[in-house]
């Protein structure tokens, strides 16, 4: 077989492995799934009124706000389940299987490779659950073209894609499960300091910069922008520079890691 025959083989084999984990071990996904979902009910159902009138500086208006909310939490549930990539790739890491792994003839980058397809898979269902969720409740995009909706899958798949590589660095690095929760927390505290629920000209000024100039507040811009039909601006590229930059640099520290020999 060719090199990469190889790879697309052992790959595909490491990919049925993390998606029979998580198949038989949902528990940790459903878990960090109900946060962005508990989120969405919260802010719509018992702050919803309050933070319309808030941002419209008119009216109480929640089906306004259940717009300005989806997008937001739709990157933020991704966040959340990645936490759940860097558990399950410190716990291959500190239960033997990697060391047995190693001794065998399979190309050495399918194991990281079946960790984050596995992990955008899991991400783009939790997406779509979330989404699901807030459809019922009132979300909807009648001004998104099929084109825009097109271009938001692809956001969604590559923010995925690069906090899944970020994760997995994280989960490489902890010498335990709990360590690898804590460290990839960050990917549920940014949105929190985000435009998720309210835009950045409405916080104090000086923590605006804070909040823009970060990865998810232009993500989630271009995915509003996307999904309700509005302009973008400057967004879309930042967002997909931001991508870009986190999948490259999450892959090099991951690949690099994993690679260097056990002590």
């Amino acid at each position: 077989m060719s090199s990469l025959s190889l790879a697309v083989r052992d790959s595909s084999t490491m990919l049925r492995r993390n998606l029979l984990h998580a198949r038989r071990y949902p528990s940790l996904t459903l878990n960090l799934l109900l946060t962005p979902i508990m989120l969405l009910l919260l802010f719509v159902y018992i702050f919803g009124d309050t933070m319309s009138a808030g941002i419209g500086g008119g009216g109480a208006d929640r089906a306004e706000y259940i717009a300005y909310l989806v997008p937001g939490l739709l990157l933020m549930t991704i966040g959340s389940t990645t936490i759940g990539t860097a558990v399950s790739v410190s716990n291959d890491m500190t239960e033997g299987i990697i060391a047995r792994f190693r001794t065998m003839a399979i190309h050495r980058g399918s194991v990281l490779v079946g960790h984050v397809v596995g992990s955008v898979l899991q991400s783009v269902a939790s997406v779509l659950l979330v989404g699901a969720v807030g459809v019922a409740i009132g979300f909807r995009s009648h001004d998104a073209s099929a084109l825009e909706w097109l271009a938001a899958f692809g956001l969604l798949v590559l923010f995925a894609t690069a906090l899944t590589w970020i994760a997995v660095g994280m989960g490489l690095v902890s010498p335990n499960a709990e360590a690898a929760s804590n460290n990839a927390m960050p990917l549920i505290f940014l949105p929190l300091i985000s435009s998720t629920f309210v835009p950045v000209d409405a916080m104090p000024g000086w923590f605006q910069p804070i909040a823009a100039y970060q990865p998810f507040t232009p993500a989630i811009e271009t995915l509003r922008g996307l999904l309700l039909g509005r302009e973008i601006g400057h967004n879309g590229w930042l967002a997909v520079a931001w991508c870009i930059g986190l999948a490259v640099l999450g892959y090099v520290w991951s690949t690099r890691r994993f690679n260097d020999d056990p002590k």
